[in-house]
């Protein structure tokens, strides 16, 4: 069962799946801190080209179905242009100023 992107608790995590699914370039970035990283399926990738690749130009999507630690780990359907839909996991680590400094994500 999806969770509504507004009951998401963690309001980085929350502000982080409604730009993706708003294709919202601009608000993404303001949402990672200077110098933020990130990984998939365990390999670290470089954060610009990544989120080009695979959320802007393909039209990423979000629809998550499970929260778990305070928010900061998703279970969700991810989709796009590229690889279609499959199920993955997110990890966040979020600042004390609420941008997030790292994001994790791979197959569930």
């Amino acid at each position: 069962m999806t969770i509504q992107t507004a009951k998401l608790s963690d309001p980085a995590v929350r502000a982080f799946v409604t730009a993706v699914n708003a294709h919202d370039r601009e608000g993404f970035m303001q949402l990672l801190a200077p110098g933020a990283t990130m990984s998939d399926d365990g390999s670290d990738r470089d954060l610009a080209e990544w989120i080009e690749d695979e959320i802007f130009a393909t039209h990423g999507h979000l629809e998550v179905d499970n929260e778990s630690s305070g928010g900061l780990a998703l279970i969700a359907r991810y989709r796009n242009d590229t690889w279609g839909e499959m199920r993955t996991r997110w990890n966040f680590v979020v600042a004390d100023d609420g941008r997030i400094t790292r994001f994790e994500t791979g197959q569930a």
